[in-house]
């Protein structure tokens, strides 16, 4: 049974690690991992057909424990407790949940103070005991019938009945703000950062014939003079082109977490050089920066920038969990007349910045097993950019008439 402190709007977790609220998804899967011993029976809920529409979801059913992330920044908005009997909770040093003590309404008043009145919700037959950052959801099947439910009503407030005595906590939730049903994601906590950069967003930079590069809005922890309490978050542009070197980018973005060297390259069926079916004698390579969700690939013989690959991160394809979400944002420049490639946000897997403009079915394998789970996605160019969608979900072409 997992023992844990609750810190409310911020974490739940123990000194040897915690889920923090503003966590990048990959950060949640990687305590996961190397927790297997301890945390079993992990599912990963999303909805296929409409992924920004639903939270993303890491459900611990072992521990009774959700952890709810923004469908579109994909970090943690929400950690949710539904099962109190699989997990021992503390709240400053002090147990208020564990074999020995009962989460009742007696047990909580204790251990947080009865700062607000009991809301009760017909529809679920539920007592919500709202506190900023946490919520505790009281159940009533112990009673045959739900308690009328009068409250008195004040210029602006409304006071209801106490929650019965006895009453024992069938979900707790740990969230930002006031409200559960409003609150959003926070922004990465300086605990998450690890002395890693991480990309705000990216701009693709254009000029009329097309994409020059990137426009990378960085983010960092940085330490003041002195303590570590003078922590802060600092913000910082960086641009990177067609044409720059690796020296460039180096200094630029500093070293890649991996560099990838192609082994063949499967887009050379698309290139307008007759030697395009001689064997290279070197490859391509890739720097791959994992937490800012970029990959750049150099020449193999000019050791300079010939494509960016922008990775949106989305579940069910096959790098899932690989990078992070590059919240990234493309000036599309419609022209009259001109048949255009529309689709949702929530249907791009990947958005690759090329020299030329292609249509292909694209089929991964992987070499462990020679399988895709996944499936197939179809590739589609556009004004010297290629997005990447899944075959899943419905493709849309619209011819644009502007006047």
């Amino acid at each position: 049974m997992l023992d844990l402190e609750v810190v409310p709007e911020r974490t739940l977790g123990n000194e040897q690690w915690e889920f923090a609220l503003g966590m990048p998804f990959p950060q949640a899967v990687s305590i996961l991992q190397k927790q297997c011993r301890i945390i079993k029976n992990v599912q990963v809920l999303y909805s296929e057909q409409t992924p920004l529409s639903h939270d993303l979801i890491l459900n611990l059913t072992q521990d009774g424990i959700k952890l709810l992330f923004d469908a579109t920044n994909q970090k943690l908005k929400v950690i949710e407790v539904y099962d109190l009997s699989k997990v021992k909770l503390k709240y400053c040093g002090v147990d208020f949940n564990s074999q020995a003590i009962a989460p009742t309404i007696e047990q909580i008043d204790q251990s947080f103070g009865a700062t607000h009145p009991g809301v009760y919700n017909a529809a679920e037959q539920l007592f919500h005991l709202n506190f900023r950052g946490l919520s505790f959801s009281f159940q009533l099947d112990s009673w045959n019938e739900a308690p009328k439910y009068e409250v008195l009503i004040f210029e602006n407030f409304t006071c209801g009945i106490g929650i019965p005595h006895g009453a024992m906590v069938k979900r707790m939730h740990i969230y930002t703000g006031n409200n559960l049903q409003e609150t959003k994601a926070p922004a990465m906590p300086l605990a998450c950062f690890f002395g890693n950069i991480y990309a705000e967003s990216v701009d693709v930079l254009r000029d009329a014939a097309g994409p020059v590069g990137l426009k990378l809005r960085l983010i960092t922890a940085g330490c003041g003079v002195g303590v570590m309490a003078d922590s802060k978050v600092k913000v910082f542009e960086k641009n990177i082109y067609f044409g720059n070197s690796c020296q460039d980018v180096l200094a630029a973005l500093g070293s890649p977490h991996k560099v990838f060297y192609k082994s063949e390259d499967k887009m050379k069926i698309h290139s307008p050089s007759p030697h395009k079916q001689i064997p290279s004698k070197c490859n391509d390579y890739f720097f791959n920066y994992f937490t800012l969700g970029v990959d750049i690939l150099f020449d193999s013989t000019s050791h300079l920038v010939k494509k960016f690959v922008l990775h949106t991160n989305f579940p069910g394809h096959y790098n899932f969990n690989i990078y992070y979400r590059c919240d990234f944002r493309i000036p599309i420049v419609i022209k009259k007349a001109q048949t255009q490639f529309l689709s949702q946000t929530s249907l791009w897997f990947e958005f690759i910045i090329n020299r030329n403009n292609v249509m292909f079915v694209f089929d991964r394998s992987s070499s462990a097993n020679n399988t895709n789970p996944f499936g197939s996605t179809f590739c589609f160019g556009l004004q010297k950019m290629i997005f990447e969608v899944s075959t899943r979900f419905k493709i849309m072409v619209k011819t644009i008439n502007l006047t």
